[in-house]
């Protein structure tokens, strides 16, 4: 009897996505991968809604063995490590919990990678796919345009993949360990990206689609809240690597730019209109993310000041 080795482990990292995960899990049991040399580890980060429950139902009807984890919350980086830790699979790919892959996703994800070893990370492309809405087709079209690029050409040197649809060689771990458990909200991902870059590991993107929360419909005031949180939590990453700040070019007038370059890329592809209102839309979320950095960086100065009024005041006492 000849046993196969386990070829990939998926890792799902959720949290309150009891609307997205079951159209999550049934698009990787629709996989055309063979389903015994996949592995599915969930790990629920503290859902607060029937995540966890709706999880476990699912599982129980598909045909690829199954782990699932529920802890407090204590963000990305402790979650996608108990995916690490559990992992048996050479590969670890990573779907989000509002995700969707294409049947082939996975077979793609590994074809590739078994004919290419010195690439360590690589990633879909996000489905250009009209949403719910104006504002979620938007969204959509614009996160896709950022990730048009050669990211083996030094001009994406500081341009990060993201975890969600990425596929990691599990060597990666045992040569630069695994993910900051400091970087809870964002930046967990380009973090160990950066450094696999500095281990000689190479990042690429694959021509295989996937589609995310888009689908469902988005709103300006979650949109708002995501890209504050990306702030809030980017300040802990951009701590950790602050020569990288700079390269980030996060600024409204340098965002607006940007997307006027995407608005003509994704017109050509796609002959939408609407696109030319991505510029716009950049700097919406340009100035979220700000302000949330810049709510953390408040944040840090008040504790530092009451810090110091506290020790001058047992200063005081000492010297009374």
């Amino acid at each position: 009897m000849i046993i196969m080795k386990l070829k990939v482990s998926i890792g799902i990292c959720a949290r309150n996505c009891e609307s997205f995960i079951k159209e999550t899990i049934n698009s990787i049991a629709a996989q055309d991968y063979p389903h015994n040399l996949m592995e599915l580890i969930f790990v629920d980060d503290g859902s607060e809604d029937k995540t966890l429950e709706i999880v476990q139902n699912c599982l129980s009807q598909i045909d690829i063995s199954s782990k699932v984890f529920h802890t407090p919350w204590k963000g990305l980086g402790h979650a996608r490590n108990i995916v690490v830790t559990h992992a048996k699979g050479k590969y670890i790919l990573w779907i989000d919990g509002d995700m969707i892959i294409s049947k082939n996703y996975v077979s793609r994800l590994i074809d590739f990678m078994e004919k290419n070893p010195r690439i360590g990370i690589a990633k879909g492309k996000q489905a250009l796919k009209i949403g719910s809405s104006l504002l979620a087709t938007l969204e959509a079209y614009s996160r896709a345009a950022g990730r048009m690029l050669d990211y083996l050409s030094p001009k994406a040197r500081y341009k990060s993949l993201g975890t969600g649809g990425a596929i990691y060689r599990k060597e990666i771990f045992e040569k630069i360990g695994k993910f900051d458990e400091n970087l809870k909200g964002y930046g967990e991902d380009s973090d160990i990206e950066i450094r696999a870059k500095n281990a000689g590991f190479l990042l690429t993107t694959v021509n295989v689609n996937f589609s995310d929360f888009e689908r469902h419909g988005l709103t300006w005031k979650n949109l708002w809240e995501k890209y504050w949180l990306r702030g809030y939590y980017g300040y802990y990453f951009f701590h950790k690597h602050k020569s990288l700040l700079k390269h980030y070019r996060m600024i409204p007038p340098a965002a607006f730019l940007a997307g006027i370059y995407a608005s003509f890329k994704l017109y050509r592809l796609t002959g939408l209109k609407a696109v030319f209102l991505i510029p716009f839309l950049n700097i919406f979320k340009t100035t979220a993310w700000y302000i949330g950095f810049l709510t953390r960086e408040l944040k840090k100065v008040s504790v530092s000041k009451q810090s110091r009024i506290r020790d001058i005041h047992l200063c005081k006492k000492l010297f009374i």
